[in-house]
């Protein structure tokens, strides 16, 4: 079905915006080709909840994808966040995807489970329905336990029996990649995989400053703030412009988080 390996790091990337919210195309480039470079690094995840891809148009999003395959030149897939409410609104996002040059989709439940739950049946119905549409190769998104969206083993399972859907993303536990931490995290794998657990300790607290600066806020959602700002710091992009409903960070934010990258030893990024 697929025709690439995601055993590794598959980061998402934020989508960056110039100063007055418009999608800043250069900055993607700086950023897709970086990531794209860093070897260990499988794929990107682009239009997730970090890439405010529900904050964009349809035009846009579309636009997104072309802009960060270009940016890796073909040399890693991109994956698209599938996130339409509706199933035949998301069958037609993710068409749009794969014809932007996407190589899979990572399909998100229908919003209202997350608070509502869902009928028997229902998601195995949406990931059917949407492949069926699109052709575009899924992921299934398994929500965390704290949500009424998050799926039995049945429903697991069955959906892994139907055509099209060829992995899955594990968010029971909110495991969390992002992209200023990349080349310790592709370390730290390294490290686990050959079974050196006191080097992979040891890169785990040397990145945990920065993991509690970017996630451990009032809110997750100021995470994806957070995450531009530390982007920032690494050189990557020259501000952490968001677009509503998410704010900027409260004063002295940026400076803690720009602390933080110092403390974890991660440098400016030579571009």
């Amino acid at each position: 079905m697929v025709g690439f390996d995601m055993r590794g790091l598959t980061p998402a990337p934020v989508t960056p915006f110039t100063p007055d919210g418009a999608v800043d195309y250069e900055a993607i480039h700086r950023l897709g080709s970086w990531l794209g470079g860093i070897e260990g690094v499988k794929g990107l995840v682009v239009l997730g909840h970090a890439g405010e891809g529900t904050f964009l148009t349809t035009e846009e999003q579309i636009s997104v994808i072309k802009a960060f395959v270009k940016s890796v030149d073909n040399k890693i897939p991109i994956i698209a966040g599938i996130t339409g409410e509706g199933t035949e609104v998301a069958a037609l996002e993710a068409k749009r995807a794969k014809e932007a040059g996407a190589a899979a989709g990572l399909l998100y439940p229908s919003h209202g489970w997350l608070r509502f739950g869902y009928q028997p049946g229902a998601p195995q119905d949406r990931y059917r329905r949407v492949y069926e549409v699109s052709g575009l190769p899924l992921i299934l998104f398994q929500y965390p336990d704290n949500t009424k969206a998050t799926y039995s083993l049945q429903t697991m399972l069955d959906i892994a029996a139907q055509p099209g859907c060829f992995a899955m993303k594990n968010g029971v536990r909110n495991m969390r990649r992002w992209d200023t931490e990349i080349p310790p995290l592709i370390e730290l794998i390294k490290a686990g995989k050959a079974k050196d657990y006191k080097r992979a300790r040891a890169i785990h607290d040397q990145l945990l400053p920065v993991t509690k600066s970017v996630y451990h806020r009032g809110s997750h959602m100021e995470g994806t703030v957070a995450l531009k700002h530390a982007l920032v710091a690494r050189g990557i992009l020259t501000h952490a412009t968001v677009r509503p409903p998410l704010l900027p960070l409260e004063e002295g934010a940026e400076q803690e988080i720009h602390a933080a990258i110092s403390a974890a030893s991660l440098s400016k990024v030579v571009l």
